[in-house]
């Protein structure tokens, strides 16, 4: 893990903001001792989604996750912390939440949805490039 303070986007998807997680699922990111800076709930636009899952673009699962991800409101956040961008995505588990180790949000909060696996609760960045280029879409002014 780095020493560099980083910052990573974490999406609260709609199946955890309709189970009333969102509280839980903040509290495990800022006793981990990251520091969400900017959080917004809203239903995306289908513009920003596509933006943001552009590389899944023409994949058979593609479609679903986006039409899953307008269905609700989504809790946009910034957190930074050093290492947030690997230590949120451990935080958060394997995809797949029958996969996800217990003590994880997928783990101990996920549901098992048979193949809608992008019914999992949260999303982390994947990279710094990721961050950076994620966090202009959904917090353009940040």
């Amino acid at each position: 893990m780095s020493d560099a303070v980083e910052r990573t986007l974490i999406l609260v998807k709609p199946d955890a903001v309709r189970r009333r997680l969102i509280g839980e699922i903040l509290r495990r990111i800022e006793a981990k001792g990251y520091q969400p800076i900017a959080a917004e709930l809203r239903i995306p636009a289908e513009e920003e989604l596509a933006a943001h899952y552009a590389e899944h673009e023409g994949k058979p699962f593609y479609q679903p996750l986006v039409d899953f991800m307008l269905s609700g409101p989504v809790l946009a956040v910034v957190a930074e912390g050093q290492g947030v961008i690997p230590g949120f995505r451990s935080l958060a588990g394997a995809t797949n939440p029958t996969d996800a180790a217990p003590g994880t949000i997928r783990g101990d909060l996920g549901r098992d949805w048979g193949l809608k696996v992008q019914q999992n609760l949260v999303h982390g960045s994947d990279s710094v490039e990721s961050a950076q280029r994620e966090i202009a879409i959904w917090f353009p002014n940040l």
